[in-house]
């Protein structure tokens, strides 16, 4: 099976292209000019250079390749210019799935994401959302939702024309190789700087990365096409991955639970003084202040039923990010060794 991959130098396109290559495909990645390619150099695979907004170049990548893995998406909670953003993951995948209809591609797994599903609608909020909780456009707090729910559209409407395309929803990864890192990995690279004193009231769904890619493989393999799956592993609030962590590491998990409305205040200045006035992303985001109102909380029981997917605990795949973060210089000499 030939299998060309997107964003396989990021976090989860890294453990897709992995688990493809274990199960000898013939690997084709999609990488830019300035990629940083540590997460593939010792993959045994075909790298070509394109840009998913240039039809003409991905078209040709594509030439007599059997799937298509999309995992490549602008993962961001803050951006400068947000044009960029929906270039990429809403232009970028409909350029991608326009020209794997031409070359006859047999199938595309879309990578989209848990952002898109509806969480908190009406008398929801706190409980657990699914594929079919009702949710639009208006429910997505910030650019990074936006934009994928619209591209998550655009692969819903190349299904009903035809185009063979399945949409798996990964929730939060957890892992190693998160070379950015993720919003989710700088949670545990902040803790291992001791740098999470306080925590608001906030929950999300965790799945091993690992794991993650196998769904992938297990949605081409019988995803029904059009449909979406929630590919996750538990629902944890923050304080309990915080504290996960401290019985990884032996540091102290934080005690002090800050209010919304603090945090908010928190946010409006990292993003007025970094991001507008310095130019860096903040370290705390209005959007992600907002987003955080609501427990993030899902069922993956539709890919259980269809997929065979498993939830597995998801503490081995801690412990594989603090020790990848450790060992590739993310934190400082002075951190407590873990346990």
């Amino acid at each position: 099976m030939k299998a060309f991959v997107t964003g396989a130098t990021g976090f989860l396109g890294s453990h897709v292209a992995r688990v493809l290559a274990e199960r000898g495909a013939d690997l084709r990645l999609l990488v830019r000019p300035t990629s940083d390619l540590r997460n593939i150099a010792d993959l045994n695979a075909e790298r070509v250079e394109g840009d998913l907004r240039d039809a003409a170049s991905i078209e040709k990548a594509l030439s007599d390749c059997e799937v298509v893995f999309h995992v490549a998406a602008d993962y961001r909670l803050w951006v400068r210019d947000p044009n960029e953003m929906y270039r990429s993951n809403v232009e970028g995948t409909r350029c991608l799935l326009e020209a794997a209809r031409k070359q006859g591609v047999r199938r595309i797994v879309y990578t989209s994401s848990v952002a898109t599903m509806g969480f908190g609608s009406g008398s929801n909020n706190g409980g657990v959302a699914d594929e079919e909780s009702p949710v639009s456009l208006a429910d997505m707090i910030g650019h990074y939702k936006r934009s994928k729910f619209m591209a998550e559209q655009v692969a819903i409407e190349a299904a009903q024309s035809g185009v063979d395309v399945v949409i798996v929803n990964p929730t939060t990864p957890i892992g190693e190789r998160d070379i950015k890192p993720t919003p989710t990995g700088r949670i545990v690279v902040d803790f291992l700087k001791r740098k999470f004193p306080a925590y608001v009231e906030t929950g999300l769904n965790l799945v091993d990365a690992t794991e993650c890619a196998r769904g992938h493989i297990q949605a081409l393999e019988k995803g029904r096409s059009g449909e979406r799956y929630i590919l996750g592993g538990e629902n944890l609030t923050l304080k309990q991955i915080l504290d996960r962590l401290a019985a990884i590491t032996g540091l102290p998990s934080p005690t002090v639970k800050v209010p919304h409305f603090v945090a908010l205040s928190g946010a409006v200045f990292y993003e007025m003084v970094m991001g507008r006035l310095l130019g860096r992303e903040p370290r705390a985001t209005i959007d992600e202040v907002r987003m955080s109102r609501k427990m993030m909380f899902v069922s993956s029981a539709k890919a259980e039923r269809e997929l065979g997917w498993r939830v597995i605990p998801v503490d081995a795949a801690l412990r594989r990010s603090v020790e990848w973060f450790r060992a590739n210089g993310y934190v400082g000499v002075h951190v407590q060794e873990y346990a």
